[in-house]
């Protein structure tokens, strides 16, 4: 079997980065939740990650956008996967709530995986995601534009909408690269920059990392996240971590356009990891609030056979 070139992944995901900053214009607000600590919170993103860890992997996430602007996003997100007994198929739940205003929407959604080995290093993961979400608005709770607007005074209790999505994860022990749709099928969601119900677009999502050891006692992690939705311009995240002593981690992020962000993270004992991030918004719009908040804590359990030496940096 041949053993792929580590150089050309390299040149791939360099390729695949540089693309992205190049084509990359202002932001606007998504209609999915952003994560800036993407890179711990892989499954929400891309159904193909699920059961890749090599063991049981669950995570909590707690995220408090735009701190002091009344009706900014607030977001919870569970999501848990594991690979069965064969080791090819993963499987896993993902859970998210998001605030946004008036509204409240409810994201459940069942991912699976299966697993492909493409060299003597390197797997290519298939996977899909298929729930539903729950939407609820209360306009009492927004900023009327027009009270005699009949639309802005019905309210939407426990609107029940399908989801389907689909992903790609290739990676090796030290770099990653994916592709996913995290919904095929058109809904409506609130926009808060609208203040009003509307039908959603698609999205796509290309995320990528590696992983180079400095030393025995340090790594470092470069990763991206760009997000694709059509007829809007991307966004694009570019991070950079540290790893020292398999323990603490440490970085910077920047949003294009959006924010820059600090993150720490804390490997706590064998099998959590806690981590936080804070986002200062770098346009206009730092005058109105005191940043983002983001905390995630991350269980994993591996089997004897799965177990790892150091702590999984992806």
């Amino acid at each position: 079997m041949k053993i792929p070139n580590s150089n050309n992944k390299r040149h791939l995901l360099f390729i695949m980065l540089v693309m992205s900053l190049g084509l990359c214009t202002n932001t606007q607000a998504q209609q999915e939740p952003n994560y800036t600590q993407y890179m711990y919170n892989t499954m929400a993103l891309n159904p193909g990650y699920t059961g890749t860890a090599g063991g049981l992997q669950a995570n909590i996430l707690y995220r408090s956008q735009w701190v002091d602007v009344e009706g900014a996003p607030e977001i919870q997100n569970f999501g848990i996967h594991t690979p069965l007994q064969n080791e090819n198929i993963g499987l896993g739940l993902n859970v998210t709530n998001e605030k946004i205003g008036p509204s409240d929407e409810l994201n459940i959604n069942g991912n699976f995986s299966y697993q492909l080995k493409t060299g003597y290093y390197t797997k290519l993961a298939l996977g899909l995601n298929a729930g539903a979400r729950v939407l609820n608005i209360d306009w009492s709770k927004g900023r009327f534009r027009d009270l005699d607007d009949p639309l802005l005074n019905n309210n939407i209790r426990n609107r029940w909408m399908p989801s389907v999505g689909a992903g790609a994860y290739f990676y090796s022990e030290k770099w990653y690269l994916g592709l996913s749709v995290p919904n095929f099928i058109r809904s409506d969601y609130y926009s808060d920059v609208q203040e009003a119900v509307l039908s959603d677009r698609l999205h796509y999502y290309l995320i990528g990392g590696y992983v180079f050891n400095l030393s025995s006692s340090l790594k470092f992690k470069p990763a991206f996240f760009t997000r694709m939705v059509s007829g809007a311009p991307l966004s694009v995240d570019v991070s950079a971590n540290f790893l020292l002593d398999e323990f603490l981690s440490l970085g910077a992020s920047y949003r294009w356009d959006d924010s820059v962000s600090f993150l720490a993270g804390f490997q706590v004992s064998e099998n959590f990891f806690l981590g936080y991030s804070f986002d200062y918004t770098v346009s206009d719009f730092n005058k109105y609030n005191n940043g983002t908040h983001e905390i995630i804590l991350r269980y994993e359990l591996f089997s004897g056979n799965n177990k790892i030496k150091s702590p999984r940096f992806f």
